[in-house]
C-alpha cells in the first residue's frame, strides 16, 4: 500500500474460467485426449480489465497457457500484478482501518454477451463472503486482513443501454500500529509531557522558555515527517495530526504563561504594589490547596528599646562599611562610646531611631562635629538596611506567588496532557477490535512457517 499515492499493489492470479462451445471434441476421435494447454493468444478471451487501475495496464500483460476440455470449458490463471487506486482515509492514521475495491469487468462485452460471475458465486445471491483465495497469501508486515467479500453487481453506462456486469471485490485491511507507536506516538506522548515539566523548572534557571521553544521545534519536525507519509487530502484531520496539533497548543500556551510566571517573579516594590486580594489568594488560600508549605523569610528584629544595643552594632558596622570622611579619630570612636554609656542611664531609651532627619534631635550636642557625623552616618545605614530587608520581603512574596502560580499550571498541564491523550487517541475503533484477520486464519504459508519451524535446543 503506498499511502502517500493512495494506491493498491497486488500479485495475484486471475482465475478465470468459462465455456466455448466451438472448442468441444470427442475424445474417442482424438485417441483419448481430453484436455489440452493451447496458447492464450489463439482463443477467445474475455477482455478483463481492472476498472480502478492507477497504473496504465487494465488487462493481463503475460500471455500464459489455457487448459482447454473436450467439453469446451476453458480455464486461463495467468500472474498479474495490479496496481489500482485506493481513498485513503487518514481519520485515525496511524490505527486506521482502510478499505480498498478492485472492479473486475469485460471492457467490450456487455452483460448479454457476457455473464460475469463469481467461481463460489451461490444462486440467488449475488455476494461472496470470501471472494479471494488467501491459501497461497504471504501475511503483509504492515497490514492485516479483515474482509475479502467479492460482489457482482450489473451498472448501466451513459454510451450504452445494455448493463455491464462487474465484480467487485473489497478489501478491508487494518494497520498494524506496532512500527508507528513506537517511532512516532511514543515520541509525541513523551514531547507533550515534556511541556509539564516547564513548570516545575525554577524561574531563576533562565532556560523556561528554552525549553518551551526547543519543544515547539521538535513538534514541527513531527509535522513534517506526518506531511510525508499521509496523502495531502483535505477531507479529514489524522489523528496523530489531531494530537500533535493539541500539542502544539499546549506548549504556546505554555510559553505564554511562562513569560507572565517570570514576570510576576521578577517583580519589585519600586515597580509593582501587591493588592490584597494577590496576598490572600496566593499566599494563603492556593498553598494550601496545592499542598505547598512555605520557608519562613527571617529578616533582622529591630529592637528600639535598648538604644545601647543598637548604637553598639551601627557603630560597629559603620566603622567597617561607612565611607572614611565619617568615620572620623580612633579616640572619636572612644568618644562616642563613653558617652553613649553614660547617655544610657538617663533618657537614652526615650531616643527613636526612625529616621536620619531626628538624628540633630537626639544626639547630644556636647559631642564633637566628627563623632555626631558618625552617628548620622550610623543612622543612615541602619534605615537603609531596615528598608532593604523590606524590600526583600516583598520580593519574596512576588517569588512565591510565581512558584504557586508554576505549581497551579503543573497540575492543569499535568491533566490536560494525560486527558487529551487518552481522549484523542482513544478514539481509533481499531483499539477496540477484536476481529481475528481471516488471512492469518486462511493462509497456508504462515502454518507451514510455524509447522517447519526448527526446534532449537541447548544441551549442557
Amino acid at each position: 500500500m503506498n499511502l502517500k499515492n493512495q494506491v493498491m499493489t497486488t500479485n495475484v492470479w486471475v482465475e478465470q474460467k468459462w465455456f466455448d462451445y466451438k472448442l468441444q471434441w470427442d475424445p474417442q476421435e482424438y485417441g483419448g485426449i481430453d484436455m489440452l494447454y493451447v496458447p492464450s493468444e489463439n482463443i477467445w478471451l474475455p477482455d478483463i480489465v481492472l476498472y480502478n487501475n492507477a497504473d496504465g495496464n487494465y488487462e493481463v500483460t503475460l500471455m500464459t497457457k489455457a487448459t482447454l476440455k473436450y467439453t469446451g470449458e476453458v480455464f486461463w490463471k495467468p500472474p498479474a500484478i495490479y496496481k489500482s487506486s485506493c481513498e485513503i482515509n487518514v481519520e485515525y492514521f496511524p490505527f486506521d482501518e482502510q478499505s480498498c475495491i478492485m472492479k473486475f469487468g469485460s471492457w467490450t462485452y456487455n452483460g448479454a454477451q457476457v455473464d460475469l460471475k463469481h467461481m463460489k458465486q451461490e444462486s440467488g445471491s449475488n455476494l461472496v463472503a470470501i471472494g479471494i483465495d488467501l491459501t497461497d497469501f504471504y501475511l503483509s508486515v504492515e497490514w492485516d486482513i479483515l474482509e475479502v467479500p467479492a460482489t457482482r453487481n450489473e451498472e448501466y453506462y451513459p454510451c450504452c443501454t445494455e448493463p455491464y456486469s462487474d465484480i467487485t471485490f473489497n478489501i478491508t485491511m487494518r494497520r498494524k500500529t506496532l512500527f508507528y507507536t513506537v517511532n512516532l506516538i511514543i515520541p509525541c506522548v513523551g514531547i507533550t509531557f515534556l511541556t509539564v515539566l516547564v513548570f516545575y523548572l525554577p524561574s531563576d534557571s533562565g532556560e523556561k522558555v528554552s525549553l518551551c521553544s526547543s519543544i515547539l521545534l521538535s513538534l514541527t519536525v513531527f509535522f513534517l515527517l506526518l506531511a510525508e507519509i499521509i496523502p495531502p487530502t483535505s477531507l479529514a484531520i489524522p489523528l496523530l495530526g489531531k494530537y500533535l496539533l493539541f500539542t502544539m497548543i499546549l506548549v504556546t500556551l505554555s510559553i505564554w504563561i511562562t513569560v507572565c510566571v517570570l514576570n510576576v517573579h521578577f517583580r519589585s516594590p519600586s515597580t509593582h504594589n501587591m493588592s490584597p486580594w494577590v496576598r490572600q489568594v496566593f499566599l494563603n488560600w492556593m498553598p494550601r490547596i496545592l499542598m505547598m508549605r512555605r520557608t519562613p523569610y527571617s529578616t533582622p528584629e529591630y529592637d528600639d528599646t535598648y538604644i545601647d544595643n543598637a548604637y553598639t552594632n551601627e557603630i560597629d558596622y559603620s566603622v567597617s562599611d561607612y565611607p572614611l570622611e565619617l568615620k572620623g579619630s580612633p579616640d572619636a570612636f572612644e568618644s562616642v562610646t563613653s558617652t553613649y554609656k553614660s547617655i544610657r542611664d538617663d533618657d537614652a531609651r526615650h531616643i527613636p531611631h526612625a529616621s536620619v532627619t531626628d538624628s540633630e534631635n537626639t544626639i547630644p550636642k556636647h559631642l564633637s562635629p566628627d563623632v555626631i557625623a558618625a552617628l548620622k552616618g550610623v543612622r543612615f545605614i541602619a534605615q537603609h538596611i531596615k528598608d532593604a530587608d523590606k524590600d526583600n520581603e516583598v520580593i519574596e512574596d512576588w517569588k512565591f506567588v510565581a512558584m504557586v502560580l508554576d505549581r497551579f499550571f503543573l497540575w492543569i498541564f499535568t491533566i490536560a496532557c494525560i486527558g487529551g491523550t487518552l481522549g484523542i487517541i482513544g478514539q481509533a475503533p481499531s483499539l477496540y477490535d477484536t476481529r481475528v484477520p481471516v488471512d492469518q486464519q486462511l493462509s497456508s504459508i504462515s502454518l507451514r512457517k510455524h509447522m517447519y519451524l526448527p526446534n532449537t535446543t541447548f544441551d549442557d
